[in-house]
């Protein structure tokens, strides 16, 4: 169950957060970078965060539950689970978000996937360890 939860609570604010600095890298607004810039965009990771998790929560589950389905599997290890994880995740984010706009291509295609493979692979990592923890107690 703390799975669930840490992919709830950590998935869609990184993921959320990594999709705002590619649609902006994207985009052509890092050309120029000076410190105003950068709270700007705070401002609006900040301001866009509802919907980061009203619309992130349901794939970050997804994930959450193919995680602790990989995870009942005794002959995989953590290592190949995140692998796992992630590289679904990166594909998923990659068609979801990558085929979109005036410009699609590989580039396009790998930053959007980013956005799903490091938020996937990061709350895995932490579910893995909570659970290590929680069979030690």
């Amino acid at each position: 169950m703390l799975r669930y939860v840490i992919f709830a609570l950590v998935g869609p604010f990184v993921g959320g957060f990594l999709l705002l600095l590619v649609t902006t890298a994207l985009s052509g607004y890092w050309t120029q970078t000076d410190l105003s810039e950068v709270a700007k965009l705070f401002v609006v990771f900040v301001k866009s965060l509802q919907s980061s998790y009203l619309f992130g929560i349901l794939p970050v589950l997804i994930f959450a539950a193919i995680d602790d389905i990989v995870s009942h599997i005794r002959w995989i290890g953590a290592t190949v689970r995140m692998l796992t994880i992630g590289v679904i995740a990166f594909f998923a984010a990659g068609f979801l978000y990558g085929g979109k706009g005036a410009d699609s291509g590989l580039a396009q295609f790998v930053m959007y996937g980013m956005v799903g493979l490091i938020p996937a692979m990061l709350c895995s990592r932490l579910a893995r360890d909570r659970a290590r923890q929680e069979v030690r107690a």
